[in-house]
Order: structure tokens, then sequence, then C-alpha cells
């Protein structure tokens, strides 16, 4: 399951647009700095027309969509790489998460404390972003300390390009950029990934905006090449509880055709690059979530291990075509269903029916 940790300065609106999000008033949202210390986990269906369509077609018992989970994070303050404020706890945090929605503050009100006694998104995301480059620098610097011990023993000549590896990152994020933003090979990713860095992780700006801004219309940009959602997280708690055209109504007022939840799944799965496959049947249809250019049998070990191995061959078909043609049989008779092996690659939208020995 896809896990997005919701992340920024105190009061910024992370545990609002946190409970809008996950529809329920679990985060404590307060006007003061840390009303948020122990992360708050909210569990969300991904919204998609396509399970229920594709069970009508199959005349399903259940629909299982795919989920996402939201981790409301303690706000960050200056220092926290050394253990100011929550640091410590916060960076242990996001450690685990896929991907980081970073909130940021771009609305007014003097009601609503700043803990920099201003409104300023650009430099509120700088330090954020500062206090994980250096909370990756030590890490870095860690292991390169380690690394280097290493290269005057019998293991010299395997640790020499983690050396210039790890040299070149530590210079990197002591200029103050992220690691994401270095180029790397297939061997040096592994090493990366084995540090678990928190600027290598995929991020996504969130910008609160005020009640009232044209959202859509919304163009502040804090970093390139980055995607950037914009919401207010006030406005997005008033769509709790409203559903269908009640809630498509509402949002037509404020020029919106997405909600928040939608905007940020979007940004998510385009960061991850996932794609959605499906198995549809009598007794359930069900979303199942992989990475782009996954084969046929590693999406089949996502519903169990033991497909990888057992997989023989899988049924095909795109979703519009099994719900046009009413299901498996309508697909196999007008000829839309193919016949794949273990090179195939698993597309955005497939139904898919695994063969496997078992």
């Amino acid at each position: 399951m896809l896990s997005i940790g919701i992340v920024g300065l105190p009061n910024v609106g992370k545990s609002t647009l946190f409970n809008a999000l996950t529809q329920s008033k679990q985060a404590d949202a307060q006007n003061y700095p840390f009303c948020t210390i122990e992360p708050n986990v909210g569990i969300v269906s991904v919204p998609d027309e396509r399970p229920q369509k594709l069970s009508d077609a199959s005349s399903s018992k259940k629909v299982i969509p795919t989920a996402i989970e939201f981790v409301d994070i303690a706000g960050l303050v200056k220092g926290a790489s050394d253990g100011e404020g929550l640091g410590n706890k916060f960076l242990s945090h996001i450690r685990e998460v896929d991907a980081i929605a970073h909130v940021v503050r771009a609305f007014e009100g003097g009601d609503v404390t700043h803990v920099e006694n201003r409104v300023d998104p650009k430099d509120d995301a700088d330090i954020i972003n500062l206090e994980l480059v250096m909370a990756d620098w030590q890490t870095v610097s860690k292991r390169l300390e380690q690394t280097k011990k290493l290269a005057k023993g019998p293991k010299a000549k395997e640790v020499e390009k983690d050396i210039v590896l790890l040299e070149r990152i530590s210079a990197h994020l002591q200029a103050g950029k992220p690691a994401r933003t270095l180029s790397y090979t297939e061997d040096e990713q592994a090493l990366v990934r084995g540090l678990c860095l928190l600027t290598a992780k995929p991020i996504m700006y969130v910008i609160n905006v005020a009640e009232g801004s044209d959202i859509a219309a919304s163009t502040l940009t804090i970093e390139s090449g980055v995607p950037h959602v914009y919401v207010c997280a006030k406005l997005e708690a008033e769509f709790v509880g409203l559903e269908g055209a009640e809630l498509q109504e509402y949002m037509a007022e404020f020029g919106l055709t997405q909600t928040g939840l939608d905007k940020m799944i979007q940004a998510g799965y385009q960061l991850l690059d996932l794609v959605t496959y499906f198995t549809s049947g009598e007794q359930e249809t069900r979303a199942w979530t992989v990475t782009k250019h996954t084969t046929a049998p590693l999406a089949a070990g996502v519903i169990h291990t033991d497909f990888v191995k057992g997989f023989i061959k899988a049924d095909v078909a795109n979703w519009e075509d099994f719900v046009a043609h009413g299901g498996w049989n309508g697909v196999k008779e007008k000829g839309k269903m193919q016949l794949v092996g273990k090179e195939y690659i698993v597309a955005d939208g497939d139904v898919m029916y695994f063969h496997v020995s078992s």
C-alpha cells in the first residue's frame, strides 16, 4: 500500500488537511505548535470508477478498491536535524513513508499562529528542506566514515566505488541540495536505497491557499520539476460527508473539478510511477497497484508470492472492453482478450486472470 507522509512547519494546515483527506477528526487540529506529536494514520480508498463498473459486468459479490495511507507527521522547526522540537521523532517517522507531501502555508490569518510569525511559502519549504538535507548529510557522513575504515582492510577494492559515491552525495548535501537531484547508475541506486535518505524520497508540494482563492489559477512554485497540488484545507474539510451530485455541485461553486484527495493521489501515483490493474469475477472485483514496467509474474506476486514461481500465463483485457462486452465470456467471444506470458508488461487498466501451477 502506498504511504504518503504529510509534513511541514507547525500550523500550516497539515492536520486539517489530513482530517479532510481521511474524512475523520482523528488528527487534533489546534492553533498551537506541536498539537500533533505521534503521527496520525488514515487509510483511504483510492477514488476510481472502474472497480464498480467491472463488478457490475462480472456480477461480483464484493468490490475491493486499492487504498492509500496518509500519515500526519508532527510539525518540524529549525534545528530539527539536531533534535530541536520534535525533530528526532519527525525524522524517524518520515523515513517509513514512500513519498512526502510537503504542506506550505499560503494563506494569511491572524487567528492562526505561524511559528515564524510571517507567511512565506518558499521560506517555509526552505526551512524543512534544509533540515532534511542536514539529517541526510549526517547519515552519509557516518556511512562514509565506516566505509573508509573498510578501505584499510581486505575489502579495500570492494568499497572504492562506494567511497566515491558517498563523497559525491556528501558534497551535494553540504551544498544544500537534496539527494533526489543527483543522478545515479543502477548500481549506485542500490546503495542510495540502503541509506534511506529523506531527500531521496519522491516529494510533492501541497500549497494550502486561503478560502476564496482561485485554486484552479494558483501558480506558486516552490521547486521546479516537482508536482504541486493546490488546495484549501479549510474548504476540503467542508467537503467531508458529501458524495456524488451533492459534492460535485458544491465543488462547482468554487470552480473545482477535483478534490484535494483526488489531486494528491494522482500526484502520488505520478511520483512513484504506479499503475492499477484489476481482477474481476463472481466472487470479487479487486484493484491492485504495481509500478510501471512490472511483468505479469511479478504482478501476480502482489496477490500471492507463490504466484511468481507458479506463473504459467495470464488472460488480459482492457477494462473498457471488459465492461462493454459483459465480462470474460464477452471479451473472449469478441476477440478482445489476449493470452500473455512471462514477458508481458502490465498496463494501467488491465483486467487479468492468472493461470498458475499449484
